[in-house]
């Protein structure tokens, strides 16, 4: 990864000298993403928002979407929250922002120099530079019922983005986190030996954990529509709750991402280096190094309707760098295949379509490998491995304004995602990249969304799943760092086999904005197994300027 490193320390000298416009992204877990979905259905589709499966979302683009909305538009429908939300939206993303900007000013500022706009505690915007700078802030008590100690999440830091000349962006994000989380996720900690979301960790108060959450990227126009953005950060690539291409479930990564955006194609190149997976010693030692290639072309030909095609590759050379992968235009596959490797490939599609204005229906389709021949016999081949997610966004249901319902299916055969190996698993930091409950599982999502005035926010979210376990210490294709090569057998593999479990778990998050980006907000969870008691988690605290901590799985 080093020859990367070089390449980008010398385009972000030579290239922004012909660079147009440039943009930092939005924060991940930003509100503005419930809005982007809505923004889309409504309009039909839009030649902008049609692009938003890749989140974090461009800000330039995000506005630029906005400011082509005719809010007054009776074909629109937006309701009073809707616009609110623009508005608010605008107000969080001002370096964008055309025309006069007094409306969005604070009515009092502080001392003249924190809030002159209610989004940010300091703010810079002149023509050539602007900058933002806010506090990060997650205080939560957490009660479980199986545990007599109080939970907490405390979460301190700051976040800061920087726009140069509008042609440079760059962005860092800093965090200093103590946990102690409910039960079921500190067994996962334990089993996994990682923090879902996070890279280093030490042990806090015997059951809890420490951990530092750093990142940050730097991004450029190389061409007219070419982004290039380097850095280290979280992406999610899908339009579901899930992703079976690339979550932003496990801890940051390094990468260089190009992003190019032209006539109805947005294609996206990502090269990122991961960690593999480890078992931390008593003394510091370097981790081990894998790395990923992953390309997404999406096409958006008639406005309601968006088809992406997938590829990735995860490989591992021992003290050297495979320069073939670094290639932004070429097929994965066979260049895997020429290179005479075993390295994990994988491909896929996706088609997403916006109905009546109301309406969104997407899949996501991912090979890992798989025969036709056997799939044919429907015998359960054990290198049958794919993954299969099937949704439906329902906006203003029942046409009650800012009801916002959404129901999805994945299904992920046995071994899909897993290797002959335990590097080129589909992995990073102990934690998988795509889905987190790994493979061999069959999952339903629901969800509810309300917001009923411009500050109040509710959800209910319910997944349930079942999925096989490896029973006796035997793999049976869940658990996706075990070598695939450890399988009893070759066929007879099939969705919750051997052993069978079901899981439900079910959310309830109500929140109330008291300021910009400051929520008060409180969480109930219910979760059962097929052969655990009913587990109640509660939790209540406030947020400011950061992602909400979800324990979905």
């Amino acid at each position: 990864m080093q020859i990367i490193k070089s390449i980008v320390r010398h385009l972000v000298f030579i290239l922004p000298l012909y660079a147009s416009s440039q943009s930092v992204y939005l924060q991940q877990g930003s509100k503005e993403n419930i809005l982007m979905e809505r923004l889309e259905i409504k309009s039909g589709g839009d030649s902008i928002l049609n692009f938003n499966f890749l989140k974090p979302f461009n800000r330039r683009w995000w506005v630029r979407a906005l400011e082509n909305i005719n809010i007054d538009s009776t074909d629109i429908r937006l309701s009073k929250v809707d616009k609110y939300n623009i508005f608010r939206s605008k107000l969080n993303n001002l370096e964008w922002v055309t025309g006069d900007k007094e409306i969005y000013k604070s009515k009092k500022d502080l001392w003249n120099t924190f809030y002159k706009t209610p989004a940010n505690l300091v703010e810079v915007d002149n023509p050539d530079f602007f900058l933002s700078v806010n506090p990060v802030l997650n205080l939560s008590v957490i009660g479980d019922s199986r545990s007599d100690e109080v939970g907490f999440v405390n979460s301190r830091g700051i976040v800061a983005r920087m726009l140069i000349a509008k042609r440079i962006g760059l962005y860092t994000y800093l965090t200093e986190n103590q946990e102690r989380a409910p039960v079921f996720v500190q067994e996962r900690i334990n089993q996994f030996r990682a923090v879902p979301g996070a890279g280093f960790y030490k042990p806090f108060k015997t059951t809890g954990v420490d951990y530092f959450d750093g990142r940050g990227y730097i991004t450029f126009n190389a061409a007219k529509f070419l982004d290039v953005q380097f850095g280290y950060d979280k992406v999610f690539l899908g339009s579901g709750y899930r992703s079976l291409y690339l979550s932003d479930y496990a801890n940051s990564h390094l990468f260089l991402n190009l992003n190019l955006r032209v006539w109805k194609l947005n294609y996206v190149s990502k090269t990122v280096q991961l960690t593999a997976q480890y078992k931390r010693g008593s003394t510091d030692s370097l981790f081990p190094k894998k790395y990923a290639t992953i390309h997404h072309i999406s096409y958006s030909g008639p406005k309601w309707l968006t088809v992406g095609i997938f590829e990735g590759v995860v490989w591992d050379r021992l003290n050297d760098f495979e320069f073939a992968y670094l290639n932004p235009i070429i097929f994965l596959r066979p260049m895997e295949q020429n290179l005479g490797s075993g390295d994990n490939a994988f491909v896929g599609f996706d088609i997403k379509t916006t109905l009546f204005k109301r309406l969104q229906l997407y899949t996501q389709v991912m090979f890992d490998e798989f025969k036709l021949s056997e799939i044919k016999k429907n015998d359960g081949w054990w290198a049958n491995k794919w993954a299969w997610q099937m949704g439906a966004k329902y906006i203003d249901a029942f046409g009650i304004n800012n009801l916002d319902l959404q129901a999805e299916m994945n299904l992920v055969r046995p071994f899909t995602y897993a290797h002959n190996d335990t590097i080129a698993n589909y992995t990073h930091y102990n934690q998988p990249m795509a889905h987190p409950l790994m493979s061999n599982i069959q999952e339903f999502v629901a969800i509810a969304r309300y917001q009923p005035w411009p500050k109040w926010y509710a959800q209910v979210r319910m997944n349930f799943w079942k999925s096989g376990t490896d029973t006796a210490g035997v793999n049976f294709g869940n658990n996706i760092f075990r070598d695939t090569d450890t399988r009893p057998m070759d066929y007879g593999f099939n969705f919750g086999s051997a052993k069978s479990q079901k899981w439900m778990n079910t959310n309830f998050w109500l929140a109330y904005e008291l300021m910009e980006n400051f929520f008060i907000e409180g969480n109930l969870y219910f979760r059962k197994g097929s052969n655990t008691d009913m587990n109640t988690i509660a939790s209540f605290g406030i947020r400011w300027n950061m992602q909400r901590r979800e324990y979905d799985y």
